[in-house]
């Protein structure tokens, strides 16, 4: 096979943009599109709920870190670059995907924590993602907001409707009616924002948090999560009464008697994690 046929053959080789690596029960999902600031095409969406359909099929996961690749972006939404953006806006509502952007922000069906290691620009489709996380650690040279109204769109993957419910209300709406972008350390002191840390420190600052879900029970936070998720639309006392599978699990399971005879040997459980 001459040189140029098989650079050929090698060229129309699809690249896997999303990349997922497993190792110490720890899942990172990366996006590595850095060509356009990480932004999610077609391939890219569809890989993304591949990978949270596979996650959610794995016990031996017990976190989640979703990132992008590279110093500038975290992600920039949907690429504009591509031929969705020739659909209309009603084209696009009538199709959203029903997991939300990046298959996270409106995934409810995920039992593990989800940490978003914000890197860079995490801006309309990406602030979504973000918005799907449960923990977000920033470093400070990050830069959030749902920029859609700035060109003529909606954020209509949860962006909109998650936003007002996790931060207050005039903070939401400065943003979403502007457009505007927002520094780490403001999203911190409006709720959204974990940890902010300078970006030498973000890699410490994620593995932090990590180890302090690590040493949890791995039903219990399950069972957290699954929890959360699962009874947003309910009164607490109703969700209390709820008899959910992952809850059921974690008050039946060898992880409850192992902390228990850890705390009283006064030594660090070793959880059996099933």
């Amino acid at each position: 096979m001459s040189a140029v046929t098989e650079a050929a053959k090698t060229a129309s080789v699809p690249v896997d943009e999303v990349t997922l690596t497993v190792e110490n029960h720890v899942a990172t999902v990366v996006i590595d599109r850095q060509h356009v600031l990480n932004a999610v095409d077609g391939r890219a969406q569809a890989r993304l709920n591949e990978i949270w359909d596979q996650l959610e099929a794995d016990p031996d996961v017990r976190a989640v870190v979703i990132t992008g690749a590279g110093t500038r972006a975290f992600c920039v939404g949907a690429d504009m670059s591509a031929a969705a953006v020739d659909k209309t806006g009603l084209q696009y509502w009538a199709g959203l995907d029903p997991n939300g952007f990046g298959g996270l922000s409106l995934r409810t069906t995920l039992d593990v924590p989800v940490i978003a290691k914000v890197n860079g620009y995490a801006l309309g489709g990406g602030m979504e993602i973000v918005l799907g996380a449960d923990i977000v650690v920033a470093a400070d040279s990050a830069r959030f907001g749902l920029t859609e109204p700035r060109v003529g769109r909606l954020a209509l993957d949860g962006g909109i409707h998650q936003l007002v419910r996790r931060i207050p209300y005039t903070q939401a709406m400065g943003m979403l009616l502007t457009g505007r972008k927002a520094e780490a350390a403001e999203m911190q002191s409006m709720g959204l924002v974990n940890e902010v840390v300078p970006a030498e420190e973000l890699d410490a600052a994620v593995q932090r948090w990590l180890d302090a879900i690590l040493a949890c029970a791995p039903t219990s936070v399950r069972a957290v999560k699954q929890m959360v998720t699962r009874t947003a639309h309910l009164t607490a006392t109703e969700a209390r009464g709820l008899r959910l599978p992952a809850l059921m699990a974690a008050l039946d399971s060898a992880d409850s008697a192992e902390g228990v005879r850890a705390f009283r040997e006064k030594r660090p459980p070793v959880w059996p994690g099933h």
